[in-house]
């Protein structure tokens, strides 16, 4: 019975860290649409990028005016809230002022956030 318990709590933790390590080279050819709003070196229509692994939402990007609902948020930005918000940012934080759309694709954005990773 214990097994089971046991076998029963692992599958339930299992979509938890259900995201695959991404590719950096491939997630910097990923990031291109991207890099219509954002950059690592200032802020630009978004903000910049540099550092964001890790750090908290609607902080770090010195003069950038963050949506309210983003700083309200308190997400930090670690690989599973990238994860959500790279695939669908409205659905993530409702109220947040980025019009992008999302990623669909699971696999680019495991290797967008392996890029962003490189840049942190």
């Amino acid at each position: 019975m214990r097994h089971l318990i046991l076998g029963a709590a692992l599958a339930l933790l299992l979509p938890l860290s259900a995201h695959a390590e991404g590719d950096a080279a491939a997630g910097e050819k990923a990031f291109a649409p991207c890099k219509a709003c954002h950059n690592f070196e200032k802020n630009g229509v978004g903000p910049t990028l540099k550092g964001v692994v890790g750090s908290k939402a609607g902080e770090g990007a010195d003069g950038y005016a963050f949506s309210a609902a983003l700083k309200a948020s308190g997400i930090t930005w670690d690989e599973a809230n990238l994860h959500e918000w790279l695939t669908d940012p409205k659905k993530k934080v409702p109220g947040t002022k980025m019009v992008f759309p999302g990623i669909k694709d699971p696999k680019k954005v495991d290797d967008i956030i392996a890029y962003l990773k490189t840049k942190s």
